[in-house]
Parts: structure tokens; C-alpha cells; sequence
């Protein structure tokens, strides 16, 4: 089972946010290396994002919100959106969920 799961709901249109382009990356003092892309499935969802274990270190999250946006036909004010997150806790697993809008965004670290 992957370390990092996602899913991501269209809040202004109320609907899980299909097609978003997501990528995850290790952060550090080098350029970020990406360690894994997906896209979310029609019910916003990407369960297999990465590897089965994440490393003490800094990760990023980032979703492709220009490209959803113009997808859907609406207009965002964001083009992608960043979440830089360090697994804590010795969890084997980390749900990411995003709550999109075309004006705001809210991340949290679910079950």
C-alpha cells in the first residue's frame, strides 16, 4: 500500500474533483526529486501515490489546479497548489485531502 494518498472535492461545484494532475515530491536541500504523479479518479481519489514507506524528511504535494480549472471550465484563481508536509508520528500511511474552490483551497491530514 502507498505511504501517501490523496482525494480532492471540488467544494464550489460539490463533487469529488476528477483529472487533477498530483505529483509528490522529497524536498531538502537539493532541487526536489519527484518520487511519484498520478491523477485523480472520478471520485477525486489517487490511493496509490508513491512509495510503500516515506523516509524522516520533507515532502510536497502538488496539485495542478491551472489544468483542472480549465478542464471544468472554471476560472481559479490559484494555478497549483503546494503542501509541504513532514510525516510525523512513525504512521506508515498519510491521507492528503484537498478542498477546492475557485477562490480559496483547505488541506488537512485525514485517516
Amino acid at each position: 500500500m502507498s505511504a501517501i494518498t490523496t482525494h480532492v472535492l471540488d467544494t464550489a461545484r460539490g463533487v469529488p474533483a476528477a483529472g487533477v494532475p498530483v505529483r509528490l515530491e522529497r524536498i531538502g536541500a537539493d532541487a526536489p526529486r519527484v518520487l511519484a504523479a498520478g491523477v485523480t479518479d472520478v471520485d477525486g481519489r489517487i490511493t496509490d501515490l508513491g512509495p510503500d514507506h516515506l523516509d524522516s524528511g520533507s515532502y510536497r504535494l502538488v496539485f495542478d489546479v491551472a489544468d483542472y480549472a480549465t478542464t471544468t471550465g472554471q476560472d481559479y484563481f490559484l494555478s497549483a497548489v503546494d503542501i509541504s508536509f513532514t510525516p510525523t508520528g512513525g504512521r506508515a500511511h498519510y491521507h492528503v485531502p484537498l478542498l477546492l474552490s475557485p477562490f480559496a483551497c483547505s488541506a488537512y491530514r485525514g485517516s
